[in-house]
């Protein structure tokens, strides 16, 4: 019997549902990296990873669709307020901190989703 009779990638070692949890996170990442960029995409990922999230409880991965939501919700939140403060200067001070602070979660939930590991330890 080989590793996929098992559910199991033989070159990942991962279940055939983490695998597919890891792609769909994987995607979502990719979209929301290119939504820095360009807006729109960013919505799609965020949905795409909403939409998908159902699959992938109890995976290894599910925390990442946690992840997801939270940089696309907060983020939301501030950019609206960073929009909303933009006349008085203080609005392009948190436009700069929420994209830097996007950034971050989605570089380190790339990191982390590239090694095999879950977001939260």
């Amino acid at each position: 019997m080989n590793n996929f009779e098992h559910g199991k990638d033989p070159y990942t070692g991962l279940s055939v549902r983490d695998d597919a949890a890891k792609t769909n996170a994987l995607i979502a990442y990719g979209l929301m990296v290119a939504g820095l960029f360009t807006g729109i995409f960013w919505f799609i990922g965020a949905f795409w990873a909403m939409v998908k999230s159902s699959e992938a409880r109890g995976t290894l991965f599910e925390d990442h669709y946690t992840n997801i939501s939270k940089i696309f919700w907060w983020g939301l939140f501030f950019t609206i307020i960073g929009f909303i403060t933009i006349f008085i200067v203080i609005g392009y001070f948190i436009l700069c901190i929420v994209w830097i602070w996007s950034v971050f979660k989605i570089v380190k939930g790339l990191a982390k989703i590239t090694s095999n590991k879950s977001y939260y330890p």
